[in-house]
């Protein structure tokens, strides 16, 4: 299969055990209007839930290589992994104009 990326079962069972919960489905919408990493504080304020939780389930997510993180003195940016979602979750950045 040309121009396919091989799927590991074991990712994928990570992958889709994360986008099973709504709070991390929140996350994974918001980021993606964006086209930019964005600091963690930010998106927890947009979906309102602490900083806690955001910590958990950013976690998670990076974990599943939906999203990518980097550390910056004492904030934490993130943003979506377009080739996790491209293997995984396809069709997932197609235009929905129907």
């Amino acid at each position: 299969m040309a121009g396919k990326q091989l799927v590991d079962p074991q990712q994928q069972l990570k992958v889709f055990k994360a986008l099973a919960d709504p709070v991390r489905l929140k996350i994974v919408h918001y980021l993606k209007q964006l086209d930019h990493e964005v600091a963690c504080g930010e998106v927890q304020q947009a979906i309102q839930i602490s900083k806690t939780s955001g910590t958990y389930h950013f976690k998670l997510l990076q974990n599943a290589g939906l999203i990518t993180a980097r550390k910056e003195a004492r904030e934490k940016y993130v943003q979506l992994n377009p080739v996790a979602f491209q293997t995984y979750v396809t069709d997932f950045f197609a235009d929905r104009q129907r």
